[in-house]
């Protein structure tokens, strides 16, 4: 297994975390407690996907089409859901949010400042990797716990923010940043200035990716949290060995490698759609685009 050629096991299973969304606050707090009767501990609470919803349409006249973002909104409304679900779930699960770049970086700040009472495990990218800098500003203000990585691509994005330690989880992309001996790398350099892994694990990660998060995940000294997408059945019989998720852990088997399979066969009647994604048509109010 990967995990042995890695230098050995820290861990016989990796803490995953889930994704829990919903229309209004109750229905965001009905999902949580959903997940924590799974066995699952850790949840990254969204009000509405990226950005929320039911913005107020107040676009000029001959502005194009797309998903309307209000950051003003959206800050109101997540700030309102995550009260809510921390008043029903209590303290018993780790709550955590994406900003998805989505705020401009003084927003980004006061709202890593609200947020800071909720005590989140983690505050996933409040700025966009041109707008680092300004990580310094929100260290300055809270004790929020930071995690960033997922667009990046360079070491001279990551090695300042773990060296000045202003992040807590690093979360990139294993196959976007050149494969498990580059993430082995960052693991390790970060390992020396306390921050954490939490390798970017969504829906769009393959089968495969997740594989490799895992084994990453349960060498790695300095494992912090696993991103993690639910799969069918139908997943688990097209990639033979998927690691299995039961009471909020993730496991390995033990086989060579990854220690997961392709039937290429049952694949090949699954061909790609060639969808465009809500999320990436975000708009401003005035109908310019949106980050990221």
């Amino acid at each position: 297994p990967v995990y042995q050629l890695l230098g050995g096991k820290c861990r016989e299973a990796a803490a995953v975390y889930v994704h829990a969304d919903g229309e209004n606050p109750q229905a965001v707090a009905e999902n949580v407690l959903a997940y924590m009767e799974q066995g699952i501990r850790y949840v990254r609470v969204q009000a509405g996907g990226y950005g929320g919803r039911h913005a107020p349409d107040v676009r000029p006249q001959g502005a194009p089409d797309g998903f309307y973002f209000d950051p003003k909104h959206y800050m109101r409304t997540t700030l309102r859901t995550l009260a809510h679900v921390r008043g029903v779930v209590g303290e018993e699960v780790e709550l955590l949010h994406d900003i998805h770049e989505r705020l401009s970086p003084i927003d980004a700040v006061g709202f890593a400042k609200e947020v800071e009472r909720f005590k989140l495990f983690f505050l996933e990218d409040a700025l966009a990797p041109e707008d680092t800098a300004w990580f310094q500003r929100i260290r300055q203000q809270c004790a929020t716990p930071l995690a960033m990585g997922e667009l990046f691509n360079h070491p001279h994005e990551w090695q300042p923010l773990i060296a000045k330690r202003l992040i807590d989880f690093i979360r990139m992309h294993i196959s976007q940043m050149g494969g498990l001996t580059p993430a082995r790398d960052v693991a390790i350099f970060a390992n020396m200035y306390g921050v954490r892994t939490a390798w970017h694990g969504p829906g769009d990660v393959s089968p495969v990716g997740h594989a490799a998060n895992l084994h990453l995940d349960l060498w790695a000294p300095n494992f912090g949290i696993q991103e993690w997408c639910r799969f069918d059945d139908l997943h688990y019989e097209m990639f033979p060995g998927l690691p299995e998720v039961r009471n909020g852990y993730m496991y390995a088997n033990d086989k060579p490698g990854l220690g997961i399979d392709i039937n290429e066969k049952l694949a090949a009647q699954y061909p790609p759609h060639e969808n465009i994604s809500w999320w990436t048509e975000s708009r401003l109010p005035d109908g310019s685009p949106a980050r990221p």
